[in-house]
């Protein structure tokens, strides 16, 4: 006959168990973070960026960012943007506000695939159609998901 006590001590123990193997199985799933170093090209300013590359199945594998972007010449009446481009694909722009700050809180990924490796952003300033945007130096992200 089973007692009360050996009932209790062999729930007490699964549960011990499913949380250990819980806890190996939560540690490869989190994301892959970092910092996006503060872009600054003539007429706009992105700070406080952060990024993380999403592991497959979560959020699309998407690499997701966030941070500020601001107009920093009020007067020259041209707006900012950012550029996100996944590997193998064009660059998709998420623009700012002129003469003022936005935060912003994207994610990018390539529907084809499971999860994104590589990414290139850039911050730029729009000056029309005749004359050339103000970029900074493209920022490059890459995550190599084969040696996890």
């Amino acid at each position: 006959m089973v007692t009360e006590a050996w009932m209790k001590r062999a729930v007490l123990g699964l549960a011990a168990v499913g949380l250990m193997f819980g806890g190996v199985v939560a540690a490869p799933t989190s994301p892959v973070q970092g910092k996006i170093p503060k872009l600054t090209p003539l007429g706009a300013d992105f700070s406080y960026g952060k990024y993380k590359f999403n592991r497959p199945g979560i959020n699309h594998g998407a690499f997701e960012w966030w941070g500020h972007l601001k107009d920093t010449i009020a007067t020259d009446r041209h707006n900012v943007y950012i550029e996100v481009k996944v590997h193998g694909h064009g660059w998709v722009r998420y623009y700012g506000k002129q003469r003022s700050s936005v935060r912003l809180h994207e994610s990018n990924w390539d529907g084809a695939q499971r999860y994104t490796g590589k990414i290139k952003l850039r911050v730029c300033r729009d000056r029309g159609t005749l004359r050339p945007d103000n970029c900074a130096p493209e920022q490059e992200f890459a995550y190599d998901w084969d040696h996890v």
